[in-house]
């Protein structure tokens, strides 16, 4: 087995191949990455049910089973995520501003790729292909270092996504899988200051601390999503609880599903006992304050530990507040910067809402599940951000890429004195 410096070297040198790829080139890579993973679907599925059978004997249960079970369905929709990526526009090459200096200096920013991106990651076998399909798009190389409860599925996916790189003529190596799982070698691919771009950490809490303690490469950071809902009191009763229920159950263990509800004073008599119920059937439970529990006596009490939850699971935190205002302060003090949802009529409150949210995303109306790259037009998201650097949001291929200056002259000097006198 190759170090882990041997390997991220390789990729580094394939990187720059992928660079020189233009976008015919990338849009047909990514159209065969897709169809080999149908074609090698029995192969992913038998590998996915080898790490499944051994996650259940482990005891692994809930959210994290979830994200790692695949069938038909969910590989087909990995594959329809790579067709919609190889649509997109490319955004190497972009330029991004063109000026003409009045020195004559025509002076333009283009998009460029980052060079070597790192993915770590838990048991999630679709980040596999997500992350490679985008970094590749964006004309970089990638280094995936997946969880030890999804190496199966890992390995079979990342095998039949190289099939399709080595037949196009694009190195291996620009699809590297660490197959080294110790926390060693994790901590050495971190600080590989020389090779590696940027690191980027998809899973719990733990794990992207984790990362962002040990790394010396820039990192992308999204610890977790506390995600909520604002039901105002000029809110539409029936839209505000469609979203909570798609929102909280659709699929509970996923970072955009909402973690608390909020019900202004004035609509709480009458929405929150339709909250309760709607949920209840869906076998949610509600953790509620003092003023919530007298109109819904059946939820438990809330408390601090709550409100700053991400469960993951069909539990819901519900406060009732008194106006917007408050509704802004419990969100700025127990939110994470991913995404916030206000339901309202109102249009002033829904913009003064998303002026006071510092939230990567802000929904208006619109389910909290929406905020995913793919459903926001990215085809697919490498991660989401909420740190506050280059990218900000759900991540697709643009994100993997910097903006640089390029810069035509017609041999101006930055000073007379540099001219040389013949």
């Amino acid at each position: 087995m190759s170090t882990i410096r041997e390997q991220a070297l390789a990729c580094r040198d394939a990187a720059m191949a992928v660079a020189e790829l233009n976008t015919a080139q990338k849009r047909a890579l990514m159209l065969a990455m897709a169809e080999r993973l149908v074609v090698q679907a029995p192969a992913i599925l038998a590998a996915n049910a080898e790490d499944m059978r051994k996650a259940a004997d482990k005891g692994v249960q809930g959210a994290m089973l979830d994200r790692l079970r695949l069938d038909e369905e969910r590989i087909e929709a990995i594959a329809r995520a790579l067709r919609e990526i190889a649509e997109l526009p490319d955004p190497v090459g972009v330029v991004t501003r063109h000026e003409t200096r009045p020195n004559g200096l025509v002076v333009e920013r283009v998009r460029v790729p980052l060079g070597v991106v790192a993915m770590i990651y838990e048991a999630r076998p679709n980040v596999t292909a997500d992350a490679a399909a985008l970094c590749l798009m964006a004309g970089n190389g990638v280094i995936l270092r997946g969880g030890s409860e999804a190496v199966h599925s890992n390995t079979a996916i990342a095998r039949a996504l190289r099939e399709a790189l080595v037949a196009h003529g694009v190195p291996a190596a620009a699809l590297t899988l660490v197959e080294d799982l110790r926390r060693e070698a994790m901590i050495e691919l971190l600080q590989l200051t020389d090779i590696v771009d940027l690191a980027i950490p998809r899973g719990g809490e733990g794990l992207i601390r984790f990362v962002a303690e040990h790394a010396r490469v820039p990192v992308i950071k999204h610890y977790k999503g506390v995600c909520h809902l604002y039901v105002d009191r000029a809110a539409d009763p029936a839209l505000a609880l469609n979203l909570l229920v798609d929102g909280k159950t659709s699929r509970p263990g996923v970072c955009n599903a909402l973690e608390t509800l909020l019900v202004h004073k004035d609509i709480a008599a009458d929405f929150l006992p339709r909250a309760a119920d709607a949920l209840g059937r869906r076998q949610a439970e509600l953790r509620g304050c003092e003023r919530s529990r007298a109109l819904s006596p059946a939820m438990k009490p809330a408390d601090e530990a709550d409100y700053a939850a991400e469960y993951l699971d069909l539990i819901l935190a519900v406060r009732i507040v008194d106006d917007l205002d408050a509704a802004l302060t419990h969100i700025h003090r127990y939110g994470s910067d991913h995404t916030e949802v206000i339901a309202t009529r109102d249009e002033e409150t829904a913009r003064r809402f998303v002026r006071a949210i510092r939230s990567a995303v802000v929904m208006v109306n619109a389910s909290s599940r929406f905020s995913d790259g793919g459903e926001l037009g990215l085809g697919a998201e490498i991660g989401i951000s909420t740190t506050r650097l280059h990218a900000y949001g759900p991540m697709g291929a643009e994100a993997l890429t910097v903006e640089r200056f390029v810069v035509y002259g017609e041999g101006q000097v930055r000073h007379s004195q540099s001219r040389v006198r013949g």
